[in-house]
């Protein structure tokens, strides 16, 4: 049923608008029947020589619109065009985010209308060439409904009479059930097209998703640089405590060397799974776990270059304390040489009274 449905009913033309319906209760204001743009197309029915406007939003039919001779569409402003139509007691109405836009859909309708005008009035000459007997029998079928016999009781006029309502009653019920596959017809399609349109706007969305994922794998490797950079700064600082401290302060060099080597393969570790994850982009999932794993590798990171700050803090105050200990080691030794030269000065003295008294 879909591949023949499909061969006789085929889309012309197609354009991305945001749909609206006129509120039935007050007929002035519009109603969204979409929240984002959706695809509007021209359909036609080779079959039935019909045009239809069909437009679906998420799994249903916002619009089926059959246009017709007397049908005109208006363009309200730049951007904004609208059609009545009676069959569904309703104005739709078009707003496009171009005046382009809205010029070529005005354009199409207007070619679609002239197709559907040319249609009718084919159907309605190959429907008289097909029944010349019916202007030559209208009339006699005129007469026999005046006449008096068809108003007797018993008689042949009754049993004409009766014959012509159960042809009209056959030919309704033969119009319903034809009506009753074009539209499973109609609903199948629709139906085709909303998957259509919904593994489209899946589509959309992963390309977005996929989109900020690899944003948030830029903004990650720019916190890693900056880190890489804050590292290296904290390296050298190590270094300059190292030549300043010299000797005493060989293990906390060491621990602190250890303690950049680790951080250092931490951060190439990063850069390796930053790679992995440019590599994948797949699963927008998988990305949003390794992101929050990402994130907490990332803060306990910042936890150890917080540790390394604070040890450098403390090679500092030891240093600044080896300082003033051998500042005040000096001013010892000096107090102390200064008092062995007054003694020494006091032991000479000393030594020359003696002289004087042994030469006395």
């Amino acid at each position: 049923m879909f591949p023949v449905h499909r061969e006789r009913e085929q889309p012309i033309f197609s354009a991305r608008a945001h749909v609206f319906q006129i509120d039935p209760a007050t007929k002035r204001n519009w109603l969204p029947a979409s929240k984002h743009a959706v695809t509007v197309s021209f359909f036609y029915d080779a079959s039935r020589s019909v045009y239809r406007i069909i437009s679906v939003g998420g799994t249903k039919a916002i619009i089926n619109s059959t246009i017709t001779p007397n049908m005109t569409f208006t363009k309200t402003s730049q951007k904004f065009g609208q059609w009545a139509d009676s069959r569904a007691n309703t104005v739709y109405g078009l707003g496009f985010s171009t005046e382009q836009q809205l010029q070529q859909f005005a354009e199409q309708f207007k070619e679609v209308k002239e197709a559907a005008r040319l249609a009718r009035e084919k159907s309605q000459e190959r429907f008289e060439l097909a029944n010349p007997a019916l202007d030559i029998a209208a009339p006699e079928l005129s007469e026999e409904r005046h006449s008096p016999p068809l108003l007797t009781v018993n008689g042949p006029g009754e049993e004409k009479l009766f014959r012509s309502r159960s042809a009209e009653v056959e030919l309704t019920a033969e119009k319903e059930r034809v009506k009753k596959m074009l539209s499973e017809g109609s609903m199948c399609e629709i139906n085709l097209e909303a998957e259509l349109f919904t593994l489209q706007d899946s589509n959309s969305k992963l390309v977005e998703a996929l989109q900020e994922a690899n944003s948030s794998v830029d903004q990650w490797k720019k916190q890693l640089a900056e880190y890489q950079e804050e590292t290296d700064r904290l390296r050298d600082q190590v270094a300059e405590l190292e030549a300043q401290l010299g000797h005493p302060a060989a293990g906390q060099t060491e621990e602190l060397s250890r303690s950049l080597e680790e951080l250092e393969a931490l951060l190439s570790a990063k850069d390796q799974e930053i790679h992995n994850l440019q590599s994948k982009k797949t699963d927008v999932r998988e990305l949003e776990k390794e992101r929050e794993a990402a994130m907490q590798r990332l803060q306990d990171l910042e936890k150890q270059n917080a540790d390394l700050e604070e040890r450098v803090q403390s090679a500092e105050k030891t240093l600044e304390s080896s300082r003033e200990e051998q500042s005040h080691s000096e001013v010892e030794v000096r107090r102390v040489i200064d008092v062995l030269d007054v003694k020494i000065g006091d032991l000479s003295d000393l030594r020359q009274s003696l002289a004087k008294l042994i030469d006395k």
